[in-house]
Parts: C-alpha cells; sequence; structure tokens
C-alpha cells in the first residue's frame, strides 16, 4: 500500500487528496450527507494552495503588510450531486484551476471513487482586502496559472 501525503499532491497539474468516508461523515441512512461533500472540497482547495507553494502562515504574513484584513472566500460554486457516497469509501477530491484572474480564480473540483465521478463543482474564489477585492498575490498566481497551462497543453495533447 502506497503512503499518501497529508495534504494530498500534485499529479499532472491536478490536486489530489485521499479522504476515507467515516460515519460521522453520513446521515441516518449511511450515505455522506452533501454538505460534508463541501468540507471534502475545502480541504481539497486549501492543501492545493499549500502545496503550491501558498504556506498560509508565510502568504498571511507578506499579504497582510500589503493588503490588511484580506481573506479568500468562496464567491460562487456550481454543484452536481450525480451518485452517493458511503461510510468507508475512499475517495480522491481532485482540484484544477479553470481560469485565473486578477481578483478572483475558478477551480473545477471532482469527488470520485475510482473512477466514478459522484460530485462535480466548479467553485470561483475571490481575494478580498478591506471588504473588496484585490489581486491575487503574484506568486500564487503565477503557480496557479503554471498549473491551468499544464492541463491546458496536456488536453490539446489527448485530442491528437
Amino acid at each position: 500500500m502506497t503512503n499518501v501525503r497529508l495534504d494530498g499532491e500534485i499529479r499532472d497539474g491536478r490536486h489530489v487528496l485521499t479522504v476515507r468516508v467515516y460515519y460521522e461523515d453520513t446521515d441516518f441512512t449511511g450515505i455522506v450527507y452533501h454538505a460534508n461533500y463541501l468540507r471534502y472540497m475545502e480541504r481539497g482547495r486549501t492543501n492545493y494552495l499549500r502545496l503550491i507553494g501558498a504556506d498560509h502562515r508565510a502568504l498571511f504574513e507578506a499579504t497582510e503588510r500589503e493588503a490588511p484584513g484580506f481573506a479568500f472566500v468562496v464567491r460562487s460554486m456550481n454543484i452536481e450531486f450525480l451518485k452517493p457516497a458511503r461510510m468507508d469509501d475512499v475517495l480522491d477530491i481532485i482540484t484544477e484551476p479553470e481560469e485565473v484572474k486578477g481578483a478572483s480564480t475558478t477551480v473545477r473540483q471532482r469527488v470520485m471513487r475510482g473512477d466514478e465521478l459522484l460530485v462535480e463543482a466548479r467553485v470561483r474564489v475571490a481575494f478580498i482586502s478591506g471588504g473588496r477585492a484585490r489581486p491575487i498575490p503574484k506568486p500564487l498566481r503565477i503557480a496557479m496559472r503554471a498549473d491551468q497551462d499544464f492541463l491546458a497543453v496536456a488536453d490539446r495533447a489527448g485530442e491528437n
């Protein structure tokens, strides 16, 4: 059995976080309660940022000097619940950037059980400071665009 990193890993420009469904994640029927998918995806987004170099403490300290009171906030989310997960399932939470703009980014997230797609979401996350949108810090924006560019090249290569 392979040793999976606590924060997941970057594979082919995508972040993959493996989680196990516990009893506490389920409703009385033994199916994952819908709001827990949001928790899994939040963990995926957070760990993705950490692995591409956005160490939260370092990012906080550097950014706080430039943009006091900053935060990343979910601006919008479109989510499709396709199939249920159950207690003891092992799921992969896959996060990949789709669009990186000055003050926001849109990521695609999928919850997979093996090759089965269970949940798919598109999440728009904004960077704010002082109650309004601000540009995403340059090192983070560059890293996210690099993953986005990698995925675009891989997709084009797959079409040929």
